[in-house]
């Protein structure tokens, strides 16, 4: 579809991020052919024979156009988890609730549940996810049904699946639609042993491929592999070359000096997930730290069964305010760096290079937020608005490849909430009660 969205406020997220008034952005089908000031007709007059017809035009009163927000990490299918596992430290919690579950979910499962997720996604404005789960040929093709830019990364360990199983879906999966996309990881280092981890690492430098991992999530985590190898998992994932074309570390909490360092020589990225980490108490993330080294920070939210909820706002607040009153300093961590890092930081870490930001040429993945509301007014600084002060109440719209799947409250995605709804309800009665 052609779409023109006029009288619009527009937060491109290109340096500086400010926010600039009475804009048009036009759409011509999956992506963005203006973005600016100018009339109408002064803009049809520059694009002449190019100039789209338009399916739909939509007057934007003033509300805001930014691009969607990209959760960089979770773990979609994992909503069947939520409130069913809660109150219980991350190894316990893995051990007794999650692993005797998982191990009898299917790929039908994993399926129906992701569509669950998408349906919360879009709500909180998210248009990309970056997600590693049981059955990704599976998950894939849920997010690709519901019309959502997806990105799986490979969860590997010592349960399943083999490394061939891996190569297999890195060569099949990458490029099978415009939506998806595949990447090369592991589950953590301590679901998996060093033989598995050796073999991970030379298929890295087979493809010259990023990677990505659970990292530093807990101090048990860490001390575990200081006992087995006498590093931290950064050092140890470093010393076997699997970072070595880049990629980063969901969590890293629990860092030194020298795996920062190591952040930066690698150029890797921080994927944090607060919610989760103070859920499960495993800790808080030194984003400063990160930061003052120059190493790019994105967000996520994990999955539902530790959250519980895949809201991008709320991620948003804790890692500003969790930040200040660990380093003590109100300042620390600006509002306006972490829009950057729920947004541009979290595209470019998934490889969405095209989903960055706002302007002619990209991916039409954007989101509408809603400023006639109590919450984000007055309007005198609307990127901390959104960060400090906004929710999930404030997403109106959210288009993904130039296809609006939510508006209004109303859902797009193929398929109705209800039956998503049911089909969820009717697995968890299944799984969780057997």
């Amino acid at each position: 579809m052609n779409i023109r969205f006029y009288n619009a406020r527009v937060l491109t997220m290109q340096d500086p991020v400010q926010v600039q008034e009475n804009q048009e952005l036009w759409v011509k089908g999956e992506r963005i052919l203006y973005v600016g000031g100018q009339s109408k007709e002064e803009i049809l007059h520059q694009l002449g024979a190019q100039a789209p017809v338009f399916d739909r035009e939509i007057d934007c009163k003033g509300n805001l156009l930014m691009p969607g927000f990209k959760n960089a990490h979770t773990h979609s299918a994992m909503v069947l988890f939520r409130s069913c596992a809660d109150d219980e430290p991350l190894q316990g919690w893995l051990e007794k609730n999650i692993f005797p579950v998982e191990a009898k979910m299917t790929g039908e499962d994993c399926y129906e549940l992701t569509k669950l997720a998408v349906l919360e996604y879009l709500t909180s404005g998210v248009t990309a996810v970056f997600d590693m789960y049981l059955t990704p040929e599976t998950i894939l093709e849920a997010f690709t049904d519901c019309g959502m830019r997806n990105v799986q990364v490979s969860g590997i360990n010592n349960f399943g699946p083999e490394p061939e199983v891996m190569e297999e879906r890195f060569l099949k999966l990458n490029g099978k639609n415009d939506l998806s996309s595949y990447m090369l990881g592991a589950h953590a280092e301590y679901t998996c042993s060093l033989e598995l981890m050796e073999k991970i690492a030379a298929m890295v430098q087979k493809y010259k491929a990023p990677f990505f991992t659970h990292n530093s999530e807990t101090l048990t985590e860490v001390q575990g592999c200081m006992e087995r190898y006498g590093k931290t998992p950064t050092q140890l994932w470093a010393d076997l070359g699997a970072y070595d074309f880049g990629g980063g570390g969901y969590h890293m909490v629990h860092v030194s000096d020298e795996d920062i360092r190591i952040c930066k020589e690698k150029n890797l990225t921080v994927v944090t997930n607060p919610a989760s980490n103070i859920k499960l108490a495993s800790g808080i993330a030194p984003i400063s730290k990160f930061m003052k080294a120059g190493v790019p920070v994105a967000i996520g939210t994990d999955g539902a069964g530790s959250n519980n909820c895949l809201d991008m706002f709320r991620e948003m607040f804790l890692v500003s305010g969790l930040a200040k009153v660990t380093d003590k300093d109100a300042s620390s961590v600006d509002g306006a760096e972490v829009l950057k890092m729920a947004t541009v930081n979290g595209a470019r870490a998934m490889g969405l290079n095209d989903s960055d930001v706002l302007a002619a040429g990209k991916y039409a993945d954007l989101i509408m937020i809603d400023l006639r509301m109590p919450n984000m007014q007055p309007l005198a600084n609307i990127p901390k608005n959104i960060v400090y002060s906004g929710s999930k109440q404030n997403v109106v719209m959210t288009m993904i490849a130039g296809n609006i799947l939510y508006d209004h409250g109303r859902f797009y995605v193929g398929t109705s909430e209800e039956e998503i709804y049911d089909k969820a309800n009717e697995i968890a009665n299944r799984l969780m009660k057997a």
